[in-house]
């Protein structure tokens, strides 16, 4: 089937994981109950924005929107929604999640279609952490739910979809889960399904039968009751016959999905595996990064390696495992959880059991000659780094003469971990990144956001954006990151090859080196009150004056809180719109504009309707101020010339 015969491509757009499962949540369901928990907190305050605007569904219906005491009480809402007949959603992690789970068992037995969307976080089995890990969701694995994992943004929309008609025609609720901060909170170019597509894939809530009201009166049903020995176990092995149907169900409609988009899911996504001897498996956005990375490998190393992305967790997809990975010598299966007390982590686990079933000749399962070895690892727990060296490093130890090590760990200094011998750089050719160092509060991140959305809907560039969020307060030191190409940008890690570095925060220099990879050419923007090249130049510490200097690094300057200070119209946006005023610099001094041929008439009014997306609902007043700070930016950031860093150094 060609492009063309595909009636639903999509909107482009760009958007994180969080908007956009909001995006097609509030269209087709009636309403949602959720408990704010980070990271999950942006998909439920998008949906309660929506139903504050008076947004109604695609069948004209307006949404509600229930938050109640906690999270347990949340799922017991959706409970009693689905139960009469009603679609519904929630949004939780970490600990919300296993609060959960009482509520969670009894909707799996109840047959109740609802779908839960997860921004998998960390459990405070160590340490509290707001960070991403996937033990939440292992903690929940057994209480009878579909489970969806997304890779990336496109996946967390496209995934909320296929959940809601799986969950309809499984009679099964189903929760999609997406890496928490690493893809709730990055943008990416998206193609948004549409408001017909949506109408069409999910159907009426009212118009069919896979949403049944067991409240109705008129047709009486006895739901939750209590049962003795003599029933129980009939009711529980009975409801094998839902579960057995699942696969099916869910494979007909992600081919089904295919069929009107053109973007094609399976239970399981293999990458470059058919020739591969070695294969990196896992769960969300960690296998982007690797399939990069197995690019890479092919490209430079010549090593046969491969990728695959368990998207179904559950059902569990063991034949589809062994199908793609029984020709491999061994693949590596990381996991952002450890559970030291088991036989294995739970994938690992899940994995091993598939082929022994296929081993001892199980009917369901291809048949296979000798076993590849599997390896296990623990990765990018609390959102520690993943990175493209070590997922080098993971093949490399498959590859080792004596075996290597059966279970390993990357990321971290310990005795099991594996040591990358060095970190290359995956990005697409010719990719311009950003790391800029700034203060909470300041309004850096958001400013992020902003430049992404322009650059990816004005100059029709893939771009990724995220920050590096901590659990502390405003005040404190925020790293945020900012890619942009010509082609998909798959990794998923903090960037240490950069073109632009911009420094809100006055600190940076005093805290390490800002300055780390920053290529030869690149520019470094420093926040600053002194008014002229030469004392900017004379405040920057001595060894980053030696970096700029044998870099040809361009020095940018300009005092964004005093244009913040005299552009606010109100004391409470003086600090966060310091970071905004970022905005005019990249647009005066990256490359964008030039290689585009597009001047600033036709530039500012794009930059006008991404700073009402952002802060319309703030009032006229706010977009006016905050453009005002972009325009200042562009107009006002002077750069230190060559000529004065020579002479001060050489005269100081």
């Amino acid at each position: 089937m060609t492009d063309e015969q595909f009636p639903f491509p999509g909107i482009p757009a760009t958007a994180d994981g969080s908007a956009a499962v909001v995006w097609v949540d509030t269209h087709i369901t009636q309403g949602a109950c959720a408990y704010p928990i980070t990271p999950s907190t942006n998909m439920g305050t998008g949906y309660q924005a929506e139903v504050a605007n008076g947004t109604r569904n695609l069948w004209g219906e307006p949404l509600f929107f229930i938050e109640p005491e906690s999270e347990h009480s949340s799922a017991s809402a959706c409970e009693g929604f689905a139960l009469a007949g009603g679609r519904v959603s929630n949004f939780t992690s970490g600990q919300g999640l296993v609060l959960m789970k009482e509520v969670l068992y009894t909707i799996a037995g109840k047959r109740l279609p609802a779908v839960f969307h997860i921004g998998a976080r960390a459990l405070t089995s160590q340490a509290l952490n707001v960070h991403c890990g996937h033990d939440d969701v292992m903690a929940v694995a057994d209480v009878g739910w579909g489970m969806l994992f997304a890779k990336n943004a496109q996946d967390a929309a496209d995934l909320a979809l296929i959940a809601r008609r799986a969950a309809e025609e499984g009679e099964t609720p189903f929760m999609t889960v997406q890496d928490g901060f690493l893809t709730t909170h990055t943008i990416e170019n998206i193609l948004l399904p549409e408001l017909e597509l949506m109408k069409e894939f999910i159907g009426d809530p009212h118009g069919g039968t896979r949403l049944r009201n067991l409240m109705n009166p008129l047709q009486p049903i006895m739901s939750g009751v209590v049962q003795n020995q003599d029933s129980y176990m009939k009711g529980k092995i009975a409801q094998r016959f839902f579960y057995d149907r699942l696969p099916t169900i869910v494979e007909g409609v992600m081919e089904r999905f295919y069929s009107l988009t053109g973007r094609r899911y399976g239970l399981v996504e293999a990458y470059k595996l058919e020739d591969a001897d070695y294969a990196i498996v896992g769960m969300g956005g960690l296998v982007e990064t690797a399939m990069a990375t197995v690019d890479y490998l092919r490209t430079h190393r010549g090593i046969r390696a491969g990728a695959l992305h368990v998207t179904s967790f559950r059902p569990f997809p063991g034949p589809q495992i062994v199908e793609a990975t029984k020709h491999l010598k061994a693949m590596a299966v990381i996991e952002r959880m450890d559970n030291p007390l088991a036989q294995s982590n739970p994938l690992t686990a899940e994995i091993k059991a598939a082929f022994a079933d296929a081993a001892t000749g199980a009917p369901e399962f291809p048949p296979i000659g000798r076993l590849p070895i599997i390896y296990s690892g623990s990765a990018g727990l609390g959102s520690r780094d993943i990175r493209p060296g070590d997922l080098v490093a993971a093949i490399d130890n498959m590859r080792r003469d004596d075996g290597g090590s059966r279970y390993f760990v990357v990321g971290i200094k310990h005795d099991l971990a594996l040591v990358p011998a060095d970190d290359p750089d995956v990005r697409p050719s010719g990719t311009f990144s950003m790391r800029g160092h700034s203060v909470g509060g300041f309004g850096s991140v958001t400013t992020n956001k902003v430049i992404a959305t322009i650059v990816g809907d004005l100059f029709g560039l893939k771009v990724q954006a995220y920050p590096k969020y901590g659990s502390e307060k405003k005040g404190l030191p925020t790293t945020y990151y900012l890619t942009v190409a010509n082609e998909r940008i798959r990794t998923h890690c903090e960037l240490t090859q950069v073109d632009f570095v911009p420094l809100n925060d006055i600190n940076a220099f005093n805290l390490g080196n800002p300055l780390a990879g920053l290529a030869t050419g690149g520019m470094v923007f420093i926040q600053t009150d002194k008014k002229t090249p030469e004392e900017v130049w004379t405040g920057i510490p001595d060894y980053a004056k030696r970096i700029i200097r044998e870099r040809r690094i361009r020095v940018l300057a300009l005092d964004t809180v005093k244009i913040a200070r005299e552009v606010a119209s109100s004391a409470d946006l003086e600090q966060r719109m310091q970071g905004i005023v970022l905005l005019g610099i990249f647009l005066r001094c990256t490359p964008f504009l030039r290689e585009q041929q597009l001047s600033e008439e036709q530039v500012f009014p794009a930059v006008e309707r991404s700073l009402r997306k952002y802060f319309g609902k703030r009032g006229e007043q706010v977009v006016r101020d905050n453009m005002a700070a972009v325009r200042r930016g562009y107009t006002e950031v002077f750069e230190v010339p060559a000529e004065t860093m020579a002479y001060v150094e050489t005269g100081g």
